[in-house]
């Protein structure tokens, strides 16, 4: 990893270390101040760790001595995962608390109106998990860029699988809002590419966090399909599983499945995790290179438990910011929009880049198979799928963000 922003073994050394004292009112000088919105009372699986990284990375930057001897500082807002509150929260933020930058979000609709905001009042925005398309390329702007890996992404490394197996007649089900959509949308497309012998014979969208699971089931059965993908989460996830398992709805039946690699997701489930799902996910005690080895060692010390995948995106937003400040000529929002544009950092999963042209991240994802070891869910036979090789190629992009 030598030549990269951030020489991570080095940050790690400082772990443990208290944040910066609170402020009260304008930001002090000596500070550099983060404005975090995320929907925290509405999506505790994932962003309960997600805050647990941040606060390590953000220690560890202040430990080692901040940005040019200037610590960071961070305002976390709770947006409960509505559209409304998470501007009103961006407006306060910036107005009131004099924040440099706003980072944070993780539902896909909550994240396109922060960055409209962003937009509007030319403040960046680090958008750390809100994984729709639109939020890079239909609607994508000059102050918004996004790390983790979007629902193209993670469909593509799915369709690269779904399409090795025998089944031609497929049906999904996804949470109906813009990330569940999104990613429906872009397997259909994908897998009818690689396959065109393929058809979609139903489809589900329950409402998020409302999935009537007995009646999704039935739907998804009365169309016999011979594989699924499917796009629910968290606690529809697991209403989703179980009624799927009582009814016989993965009897000979393939699954594709987008995040249920994930330990937020598949811990719940305990003995009750799917098996042989294919999957996007987090094998977090499987990944043994040096800095993820440093990074689960280090939050381990830190919070007597093991990481998650928002635990590697809460600190990988950290890291990124600090490695832009380090580049930046100006802590001001035109010079930091600059440096963000082709920056390269070093992530717990390794080098990543922020794409000048879409201002997406290059940070991959983890695709394998759900199996029960020791009466819980885990993944086998995973890769590490990165996340370069699953972006359209440039002209492809100028034609999805016009504004490349």
């Amino acid at each position: 990893m030598t030549g990269w922003v951030i020489g991570r073994r080095q940050v790690l050394a400082g772990a443990g270390l208290a944040l910066a004292a609170p402020t009260i009112g304008r930001a002090q000088p000596d500070l550099i101040r983060i404005g975090e919105i995320n929907s925290y009372t509405a999506q505790p699986a994932f962003l309960q760790p997600y805050r647990h990284g941040w606060t390590l990375a953000l220690e560890q930057v202040n430990a080692a001595g901040g940005i040019d001897g200037r610590k960071l500082e961070t305002l976390h807002r709770d947006d409960a995962g509505k559209p409304e509150d998470a501007v009103r929260l961006a407006g306060e933020l910036v107005n009131a608390e004099k924040v440099a930058l706003l980072a944070g979000g993780y539902l896909s609709n909550v994240g396109l109106a922060i960055s409209d905001y962003a937009n509007q009042n030319r403040m960046l925005y680090v958008a750390s998990e809100p994984l729709t398309d639109a939020l890079v390329w239909s609607r994508g702007n000059r102050y918004t860029y996004r790390l983790r890996a979007s629902t193209y992404m993670q469909s593509a490394m799915l369709v690269k699988e779904a399409a090795k197996l025998p089944a031609r007649r497929w049906a999904t089900v996804a949470p109906n809002y813009e990330y569940g959509q999104s990613a429906v949308r872009w397997f259909k497309e994908l897998l009818t590419r690689a396959r065109p012998d393929v058809s979609f014979v139903a489809e589900q969208f329950p409402a998020l966090g409302r999935i009537d699971a007995g009646a999704t089931v039935q739907a998804l059965a009365a169309a016999n399909p011979e594989a699924i993908f499917n796009v629910t989460f968290a606690a529809d996830l697991t209403n989703f599983v179980r009624q799927g398992a009582t009814r016989g709805l993965f009897e000979r039946r393939r699954v594709v499945s987008l995040l249920t690699g994930e330990p937020e997701y598949l811990e719940p489930l305990q003995d009750e995790a799917p098996e042989d799902w294919i999957v996007t996910g987090y094998p977090w005690d499987q990944v043994n290179t040096p800095d993820h080895a440093a990074f689960r060692e280090a939050y381990r010390r830190r919070w007597n438990d093991h990481p998650r995948l928002g635990s590697v995106v809460g600190y990988d937003t950290v890291m990124a910011i600090a490695a832009m400040l380090r580049k930046t000529s100006a802590v001001e929002s035109e010079a930091m929009v600059d440096a963000m544009s082709g920056l390269r950092f070093g992530s717990v999963f390794g080098p990543v880049e922020f794409r000048a042209i879409d201002h997406q991240s290059t940070m991959g994802a983890f695709v394998g198979r759900t199996v029960l070891r020791n009466g819980r869910g885990t993944m086998a036979d995973w890769h590490y799928a990165d996340g370069k090789d699953y972006l359209p190629p440039d002209e492809v992009v100028r034609t999805l963000r016009p504004q490349s």
